[in-house]
């Protein structure tokens, strides 16, 4: 028998071995998940923030992220948006990278969740593009339809700010995330009294979201590895609740020997952290500058 030629794989006339939508739509978010926090290589890089100390970055975005929220103008949040597309470019990372990350979710939470505001149905204002005519205004309960519906400059101009903010917040964000390294987030933290309990629940949730995402690679490999014809819409709907289900036990029962074996070690809710060290006179510089760029944006 083990002399025997193996018999040749099936070939498939003109026919790819397709994934469906739900399934493929799993492994993109796990695979998401995985190279979003993987962020060491830039972390260390020789760029301009990373040389910067944690804690002048974390009041940084602080303060940058509350002048995002109360700034009403488009061309300040224009300006906010190209100034720290500058920093990551000086901070030398994957600019391209990164801005498809921050377009797709500012997509999906900037643009879309709020596309039903542009509309005259929940804020009066000037109709620029009618979309529908009815016979006459309506009141459903306390909700009032004007009789044209359209899309009016108020709503463009609110739609525009959310879009604008959430792109800024997003920026600003992945630009500590990809130029920090997590131990030095976590040490300026503490430093600046986060409770412990936040810490501890923020470095597991990342050590664990590395583990939880490749078991998800891995089972879906494993599926499609013993796969020899195109599974049904059904199939990979019922495959992807019952790999559900299967992380939600799995994940349930890591908690709990996560937290058994931190109490058999004598944890004690408490993070204890090396001594940080002084403030250099370049991070001091650096972080007048910032707050004077902070100020002038705040200003306009």
């Amino acid at each position: 028998m083990l002399t025997l030629p193996s018999p040749s794989p099936p070939r498939f006339e003109g026919k790819s071995l397709r994934t469906p939508f739900l399934e493929r739509g799993v492994i993109r978010f796990s695979e998401m998940i995985r190279t979003a926090y993987a962020q060491w290589e830039s972390a260390s890089g020789e760029g301009l923030f990373q040389r910067i100390d944690a804690r002048i970055k974390i009041l940084f975005l602080a303060f940058f992220l509350v002048l995002v929220s109360l700034k009403t103008e488009i061309l300040t949040e224009i300006g906010i948006g190209l100034f720290v597309f500058l920093l990551m470019l000086l901070s030398r990372l994957n600019v391209f990278h990164l801005y498809r990350k921050i377009l797709l979710f500012t997509f999906v939470f900037g643009f879309l969740i709020a596309l039903p505001s542009a509309f005259n149905l929940f804020k009066p204002g000037k109709i620029l593009w009618p979309l529908l005519h009815l016979s006459g205004p309506y009141e459903i309960w306390i909700y009032p339809v004007p009789r044209t519906i359209g899309i009016t400059e108020e709503g463009l101009y609110g739609l525009g700010m959310m879009a604008l903010r959430v792109w800024n917040s997003l920026s600003l964000t992945f630009l500590l995330l990809y130029t920090t390294p997590l131990p030095e987030i976590l040490r300026a933290l503490k430093i600046f009294r986060v409770p412990d309990a936040f810490l501890i629940v923020i470095t597991l949730t990342y050590k664990y979201l590395f583990l939880f995402s490749k078991i998800v690679e891995e089972m879906h490999l494993a599926k499609k590895s013993r796969l020899v014809r195109e599974p049904r819409a059904q199939e990979a709907r019922g495959w992807v609740v019952g790999r559900i289900a299967f992380l939600f036990r799995k994940t349930r029962r890591r908690a709990e020997e996560v937290f058994d074996a931190m109490r058999s070690r004598g944890f004690s809710d408490r993070i204890q952290i090396q001594g940080m060290p002084k403030l250099r006179p370049r991070d001091k510089a650096v972080g007048i500058l910032l707050l004077l760029l902070g100020c002038l944006f705040l200003w306009m």
